[in-house]
């Protein structure tokens, strides 16, 4: 999609459409950024929701990072938090103080046009009124289903009542939609987001704990504060990449592109076994980077910098061979994320906002709509592990909104939602741009490898057989898998030559829009 004036995109065309109607209305690329994002939470609750985290990076002649994730509760301890670890990944120990509400305010009182409620609209419409669901968040609705149906303990009850109806999902095109969202997002919008952290929303999350068996206090959710961050960046080829720094996961990416910027895969056919193996090493040895250092940034026992620097680039460069490497191993799960975009004449903002896995934690706050995330559950259980938990600290975060810029001057937004599929996905999407020349639509849609453990690849359908039979000579474990939810969901603007280039890619529901 093509235009001169502005452009959005999301995983989800009412949100897209939202967006719009906030730039159409007159107001800035963060108005629409922050409308897509609070309708994302209705019309695609299989993968974030109010009850989530979101951070972001914008561009306003200068580049500004968001953290928005949100802390551990005061009063759970270490060893309550390990033992309900082991037992399961829903709950409430495996939850943190969602920060996607703060986010949302934060981002609007430094560059909005437009009233705060003004962008809750769309999303309360949506709400009050129902929508015809899409068909990819109706197939992940779908295998959410026995999961969460399958939770049978008092605090599950809400969340079931209000997302499984009849004990089962809703199917494509049928209408769907929540009075208790358009209640709480309009009680959020009136109060300015206060309602959330200091005022009834937060004492029924509070007393909610409290009756079964949660361990969060008023206590946690008023002393909340997103975070204005530097972003990272690193340049590959004729492109800088920008991410957000730790407890973000976007340093990954930044490694593996640098380790990959020593060999020519410019010289390379994009078929070629051997740029999937060099790209695939290099992914793996930056996920054993991060996955031993990287945690909330008060407790990393390490610089940004001196993972890097180029002398541990070039050790990390020269452990690739000819063969697949062993015992390297991301131990990140497949969560729920949207990713959206939007840019006008002065901004440019890429956020991300998620649930973590898929509707999160399978807990609802009664007579609220607010599906509460389980972030949490990606603390490390390990003894003395950097991302251990403990009180009042964020942990590791698999979300990892992206930019792009080129001598120094901004060119533009790019995401890929799915967990451990981000940091590798950015360095396709990267790669695809930088290597080989491709438009911003084809770099999203081209087929994806990705790595999951050991020596276990899986490719995506369209890959060239060859490649996974040549794959398979130098020791990788490679199978193919058609499934589009495995290989991520993005979008994608960029600005060349004064065009807004907006791209929506076909693995999720999504539609890019521009004017």
């Amino acid at each position: 999609m093509l235009g001169k004036n502005c452009a959005v995109a999301t995983s989800q065309p009412l949100a897209s459409l939202a967006g719009m109607e906030m730039l159409s209305a007159g107001g800035s690329a963060i108005d629409a950024a922050v409308a897509m994002a609070i309708t994302l939470t209705v019309v695609e609750p299989t993968s974030n929701g109010i009850g989530g985290d979101a951070c972001a990076i914008v561009w306003d002649g200068q580049i500004h990072g968001y953290n928005g994730s949100g802390k551990s509760p005061k009063h759970l301890s270490q060893t309550e938090f390990n033992e309900k670890r082991q037992q399961s990944r829903f709950g409430w120990s495996n939850i943190t103080v969602p920060g996607a509400v703060a986010t949302w305010r934060d981002l609007w009182e430094k560059w909005g046009k437009l009233p705060f409620e003004q962008l809750f609209s769309p999303a309360i419409r949506y709400a009050s009124e129902g929508f015809p669901v899409s068909p990819v968040t109706a197939l992940v609705w779908e295998q959410a289903a026995s999961r969460y149906l399958s939770l049978n303990q008092a605090e599950y009850q809400p969340f079931q009542e209000v997302f499984f109806p009849n004990q089962r999902a809703p199917k494509t095109g049928e209408i769907w939609g929540s009075s208790l969202h358009a209640k709480t997002l309009s009680a959020i919008a009136q109060s300015g987001g206060e309602d959330f952290y200091h005022g009834k929303l937060a004492a029924k999350i509070a007393n909610f704990a409290t009756a079964t068996g949660g361990y969060f206090t008023p206590e946690d959710f008023q002393n909340h504060q997103g975070e204005w961050v530097t972003p990272i960046s690193a340049t590959y080829r004729n492109l800088r990449v920008w991410e957000l720094p730790p407890n973000f996961q976007g340093l990954a990416t930044l490694i593996a592109l640098k380790i990959l910027e020593g060999f020519d895969l410019q010289s390379t056919s994009y078929n070629s076994q051997q740029r999937y193996h060099w790209q695939i090493e290099a992914m793996k040895l930056a996920f054993a980077d991060i996955n031993y250092y990287l945690t909330d940034p008060n407790w990393m026992n390490i610089n940004i910098e001196a993972l890097l620097a180029e002398d541990h680039i070039q050790k990390r460069r020269q452990l690739i061979g000819e063969n697949a490497l062993t015992n390297i191993e991301p131990s990140f799960s497949d969560p729920g994320t949207v990713y959206l975009t939007a840019s006008d004449g002065e901004l440019m903002v890429s956020l991300i906002q998620s649930n973590y896995e898929g509707f999160g934690s399978g807990i609802l706050v009664p007579e609220t709509g607010i599906a509460l995330h389980n972030r949490g559950s990606s603390f490390n259980t390990q003894p003395g592990h950097p991302n251990e938990f403990a009180p009042e600290k964020r942990p590791f975060h698999t979300i990892m909104p992206g930019f792009l810029t080129q001598e120094d001057q901004p060119l533009g937004t790019f995401g890929v939602m799915g967990g451990q599929m981000q940091p590798q996905g950015h360095l396709q999407v990267v790669s695809n741009l930088a290597d080989y020349e491709m438009n911003p639509q084809v770099a999203l849609d081209a087929p994806r490898w990705r790595y999951l453990t050991d020596q276990r690849v899986v490719l995506e359908t369209g890959i060239p057989s060859e490649v996974m039979i040549s794959l398979s000579q130098r020791g990788h474990e490679v199978r193919v898998n058609p499934s589009k939810g495995l290989f991520g969901k993005g979008q994608i603007i960029l600005k060349r030559d004064g065009i807004f280039m907006a791209g929506s890619e076909p693995r999720a529901d999504g539609m890019a829009l521009a004017m």
